[in-house]
């Protein structure tokens, strides 16, 4: 007997109060943490809520999905009006090996932690998205910066509009570290053979090593770019101090001449 089951994330704000959720679902979940929350509901439907602003879905349609999601709005920190998401589905075969085809798992068995495992590297290939997308809209505007220094050789850009680019890239580069746990093997797999096989065939299968080497690189160059403007920056403040100094110095020099003139 063959049986599928849809997997789908959602990144559907910045963040999410797990602390919130738990409250409002009041039902003990299988497991949970200060980040993570993960429920069953019964003929194989899990809910999946992660701090960083995913939900993931295991069995559910997609009216019942869009219904859970606006369940915990009130929970959804700086919501998006657009959701990102990931879909994925896994094939029960008695007797079949691991295999990951372009969108579907095919195994032999499964229960509520091989879902887990399934519905965590699924959100973090919806992160690992978001977050590319995030540190390429961060990279483009620092371009137009770097080819306005090309075309005329000045670096049209205040100090305070250029410190608020660099926290934007810091908080980036800060969310990343805290939510992506790609070099973490969750705790479950550790003492489990099948279940590290699932998880290490989710990670080369969504690439998410290869993902989150790309989001580091770009992150460097954009560290490494400003670096260089913030120099530029403190250099032309440096030289507009220099000729206000030497200003005050001529304005000095011209009153003390004025006042030897008129004595």
């Amino acid at each position: 007997m063959t049986q599928t089951i849809k997997l789908s994330a959602f990144l559907v704000a910045n963040q999410l109060d797990i602390k919130g959720i738990k409250s409002f679902l009041d039902i003990k979940p299988l497991a949970d943490s200060s980040s993570e929350l993960f429920y069953a509901f019964g003929n194989e439907k899990y809910q999946y809520f992660f701090n960083y602003g995913v939900i993931a879905f295991a069995g559910y349609s997609e009216d019942e999905m869009k219904w859970a999601v606006k369940a915990v709005q009130a929970y959804q920190r700086n919501p998006f009006t657009a959701w990102l998401r990931d879909d994925h589905e896994i094939c029960v075969k008695e007797g079949s090996e691991i295999i990951f085809n372009f969108d579907e798992l095919i195994l032999d068995k499964i229960d509520s932690k091989v879902f887990r495992i399934s519905m965590f590297n699924l959100a973090q290939s919806v992160a690992l998205d978001h977050y590319h997308a995030v540190t390429e809209n961060l990279l483009t505007e620092l371009k137009s910066f770097a080819t306005q220094l090309e075309l005329t050789g000045k670096l049209r850009i205040s100090r305070k509009n250029m410190m608020r680019f660099l926290g934007r890239a810091l908080n980036t580069q800060n969310e990343i570290a805290e939510n992506i746990y790609i070099f973490d093997a969750p705790d479950q797999v550790w003492d489990d053979e099948y279940l590290d096989k699932v998880y290490q065939g989710f990670m080369k299968h969504f690439d998410l090593r290869v993902r989150f080497s790309e989001i580091e690189y770009t992150l460097k160059i954009i560290n490494d770019n400003l670096s260089i403007f913030r120099e530029i920056i403190n250099q032309r403040e440096s030289s507009m101090l220099e000729l206000i100094i030497i200003v005050l110095i001529l304005v000095e020099i011209v009153d003390l001449f004025i006042t030897k003139l008129l004595t």
